[in-house]
C-alpha cells in the first residue's frame, strides 16, 4: 500500500482496537494538546501521569478538556518516569510518550534491566515525512539515537524501520543507503557500508526490502537526477526509505525538511517492547499528534 499524506494512516486504524498511551510528564503544553486531541479522535486512549495541578493548570490555560481522562499524580519526574514505563512494561499501556521530561531520563527507565523495555534490538529512531514535492511519504532513519553507527548497527536499524513499513502496510519498501556520491570510495566509510548493505539484500541476509547505494541524496529521490548520472536502480526516485551514514547528516536533513520544505513530520523511537512517542522540543503540537497516530498505525 502506498501511503502519500500522514492522514492516510488512520485507515489502517479502522480494523484495530484503540491503543492506550501513556504520557509521562503530561504538564506539557504540546505533548499534553496533541495527547488529548488523539484522545478525542479515537486514535487512543491516552493515560496522563504527572503533577495533576500543573497538568489541570495547563489544560485551563488553553482550554483543554481533561473531562473522562485518567490522570496519575506525581510530581517527582523520575518516578513519573518509571510508573510511565512499568504501565507499558505490565501491557497496562501500549504506548509510552515523552512530556516534559529529558530524553535521558526517560531512556534510562526504557532500558532499565528488570522492568524496562528492552528486546535485545538496538534502538533507532524513524521519522516519516510528508513532503509536498514528493509522490509519497518517505522515511528517514536514524536521526536522534544511535550517532555513528558501524555497519552491524545498520543492518538493526534497517530492520527496526522495515518492520514498521511494514506494519504500515508497505511491504517491500525501497531503501537508499546514502552517501556523497553513488560510487563506492574506500576513502568514504559510508560508501562501503552501502555496497554491503545492498549485498547482503541480494543475498536475502537482509529481508523484506530492496536496498540500493550508496546513493547520493539525489539519485534516491529523483529518477531524472539517477538518469542524466546513468544509474540504474529499483530504487532511485522511489524510496520509501533513507538510511542517514550518521546522526549529523540525519539531523540536518530531518530539520532542513521541516523548515526549509515546511514537510510534515511524524517520529517515534523503534526496538523496544513498545513504539515511543520521543519527538524534539522543537517539533510542534501537529508533528507530536502526527507521531502519536503513527505509533497507534505501526503498534501491534
Amino acid at each position: 500500500m502506498e501511503l502519500k499524506k500522514l492522514e492516510d494512516l488512520k485507515r489502517l486504524l479502522k480494523d484495530k482496537p484503540v491503543k492506550k498511551l501513556v504520557l509521562a510528564a503530561a504538564q506539557d503544553k504540546q505533548s499534553l494538546g496533541a495527547v488529548l486531541k488523539a484522545g478525542a479522535d479515537n486514535i487512543i486512549e491516552p493515560v496522563l501521569i504527572g503533577d495533576k495541578e500543573e497538568i489541570i493548570k495547563v489544560a485551563g490555560k488553553f482550554d483543554y478538556d481533561l473531562t473522562g481522562i485518567s490522570i496519575i499524580h506525581e510530581k517527582d519526574l523520575e518516578k513519573t518516569t518509571e510508573l510511565a514505563v512499568k504501565m507499558v512494561n505490565k501491557g497496562e499501556a501500549d504506548v509510552l510518550m515523552k512530556g516534559k521530561v529529558g530524553t535521558s531520563i526517560l531512556l534510562k527507565y526504557v532500558l532499565n534491566k528488570e522492568w524496562g523495555l528492552r528486546t535485545g534490538n538496538l534502538l533507532s529512531h524513524v521519522a516519516l515525512f510528508e513532503v509536498n514535492t514528493y509522490h509519497k511519504l518517505i522515511a528517514v532513519t536514524d536521526v536522534a539515537m544511535n550517532i555513528a553507527p558501524n555497519l552491524q548497527d545498520k543492518i538493526s536499524i534497517v530492520n527496526n524501520s522495515v518492520q514498521c513499513l511494514n506494519m504500515l502496510g508497505v511491504m517491500m519498501p525501497k531503501v537508499a543507503v546514502l552517501g556523497a556520491v553513488e560510487m563506492v570510495n574506500e576513502s568514504m566509510q559510508a560508501t562501503l557500508d552501502a555496497a554491503l548493505l545492498s549485498k547482503m539484500n541480494q543475498r536475502k541476509q537482509i529481508k523484506n526490502c530492496i536496498i540500493d547505494g550508496p546513493l547520493a541524496f539525489d539519485n534516491a529521490v529523483s529518477l531524472q537526477s539517477a538518469k542524466h548520472k546513468g544509474i540504474i536502480s529499483e530504487v532511485a526516485g522511489d524510496t520509501d526509505l533513507l538510511l542517514m551514514p550518521d546522526i549529523e547528516v540525519g539531523n540536518v536533513l530531518y530539520k532542513s525538511l521541516v523548515f526549509f520544505a515546511r514537510a510534515k513530520v511524524a517520529s517515534m523511537i523503534l526496538g523496544a517492547l513498545s513504539p515511543i512517542v520521543l519527538t524534539s522540543r522543537s517539533d510542534s503540537e501537529q508533528a507530536k499528534y502526527d507521531s502519536i497516530l503513527l505509533a497507534a498505525a505501526s503498534s501491534k
